[in-house]
């Protein structure tokens, strides 16, 4: 009887795939809490994520609790009421609107649509990774300009634009740095662009601002605009679990965009949230209140400790530590789970989520003990 020889995947893969690099998750705190001999979770504060401190908005949590008895159906395939709730929600036709499961299937579905071999994108050197991940999966090239003061560089990626270039990746609010390009400073940056680039606005970060602070990219899509604006339920919602964002963009963009798209793409459990959450003005405000203070809070200590940090509009922080991952593995033996941001080329600096008052303070106790140990 001939023994079976094991198949090598590898070898029977497209050439390019092997080579990608793969994004680096956190571990499951469960994980975490038995690698350091605790009874379950709740002694660890995670504060890596940028999760919403207060949880999911109630109302979706109630809508999610109605829809419950139903997950034996299929969802809604056209997320027909929730592109209804946000086009009243947002001013904008649902022909301008994609639902897709969570933002990240908004940028893939951009390089199905737009990248090939040949072609390239724009990004900031300090951006949120999975740009270049795409980018990589369809064989199209990155060029990643320096930030400046921890910034999007616009002039330096509005010169870095080649007759190659097809997506030009902006995310403002900046993930990882927290920070967010001036309202003028971006129309002007879409006035100059190429007509043969798409500008990606990437929004995950937006609703956590006060509207009057937000810029006006959907007006950039009324306007016809080579512009797709992306958001997600996932930051400000708190329902990162269910992975739900949308796509803001020119019917052409949208239904090019949908083509790609795979059938019931996004649950009915998250779409019954979504529907819900939207309209949770007060959570909101909430949830706002809370960045706000903690950022405030994060401030102030650090500065009376002398400790450097970027400041952020958003509900997380870079923390200038010296050697960030050892300090966030000195850190996760004191219980605290933060980000480290060598990934990102910022080796020495950690990023941390703004919590409720009582974790940012466990964080800076723990971070105190960390420097003065010199674990960092």
């Amino acid at each position: 009887m001939s023994r079976r020889v094991a198949t090598d995947f590898s070898a029977l893969a497209n050439p390019h795939i092997p080579g990608l690099l793969a994004y680096e998750p956190g571990r499951p705190i469960s994980e975490v809490a038995r690698e350091l001999g605790l009874d379950g979770h709740e002694a660890i504060d995670k504060l890596a994520s940028n999760e919403n401190g207060l949880g999911p908005s109630p109302l979706a949590l109630a809508a999610m609790r109605e829809a419950a008895s139903e997950m034996h159906l299929y969802p809604d395939g056209g997320s027909f009421y929730l592109k209804g709730d946000l086009s009243d929600k947002l001013g904008v036709d649902p022909s301008q609107l994609l639902v897709t499961h969570g933002s990240n299937e908004a940028i893939e579905l951009l390089g199905h649509v737009f990248l090939a071999p040949g072609t390239g994108i724009v990004m900031s050197q300090q951006a949120f990774v999975i740009y270049r991940l795409v980018a990589d999966l369809f064989h199209a090239g990155t060029v990643a300009t320096p930030a400046r003061d921890f910034t999007h560089d616009l002039s330096a990626m509005l010169g870095a634009i080649t007759p190659d270039t097809r997506l030009v990746f902006i995310a403002n609010p900046n993930n990882p740095t927290g920070t967010r390009v001036p309202p003028g400073d971006l129309g002007r940056f879409l006035e100059d662009v190429p007509g043969h680039v798409v500008t990606v606005v990437d929004e995950a970060y937006i609703d956590l601002l006060p509207e009057s602070e937000q810029p006006p990219t959907i007006s950039y899509v009324q306007e016809g605009r080579n512009v797709v604006v992306l958001r997600t339920f996932s930051k400000t919602y708190g329902l990162a679990g269910l992975r739900i964002g949308y796509a803001i963009a020119p019917p052409e963009a949208i239904r090019l965009l949908d083509r790609a798209r795979q059938p019931f793409n996004v649950s009915a459990m998250a779409q019954a949230a979504a529907c819900a959450a939207i309209r949770d003005d007060e959570f909101v405000a909430k949830t706002r209140r809370l960045v706000s203070d903690g950022l405030a809070y994060f401030g102030e200590e650090l500065g009376k400790e002398g400790i450097e940090y970027v400041p952020s509009v958003v509900n997380f922080l870079l923390v200038k530590v010296g050697e960030g991952r050892a300090c966030s593995e000195a850190l996760q033996q004191r219980r605290v789970i933060v980000r480290p941001m060598d990934g990102y080329g910022l080796p020495e600096y950690i990023r941390v989520t703004v919590g409720g008052r009582e974790q940012n303070e466990r964080f800076l106790r723990a971070l105190r003990d960390v420097i003065a140990e010199g674990e960092a």
